[in-house]
């Protein structure tokens, strides 16, 4: 799933992730796509906070492409 953040500042990068990641499944993949460079710092503090991972960051033409992973499905 990709989540299109570009032209937005902060914290809406974020929050429109944030948002996604509720209606995904353990485990999903969500690409976000931002403009805004403190991204680049929000994106991992806020997987951080929810227990998924960032795969990937990457910049091209001023473009930030984020990869995370939804937090993995409770265990017990």
């Amino acid at each position: 799933m990709i989540v299109d953040a570009r032209g937005h500042r902060c914290p809406t990068p974020s929050l429109r992730l944030q948002k996604a990641m509720r209606g995904a499944a353990p485990e999903t993949r969500l690409t976000l796509l931002a403009t805004d460079p403190m991204a680049r710092l929000d994106v991992p503090h806020l997987m951080a906070g929810v227990g998924g991972r960032v795969v990937s960051i990457a910049e091209a033409d001023g473009v930030l492409t984020i990869e995370v992973e939804t937090p993995a499905a409770p265990t017990g």
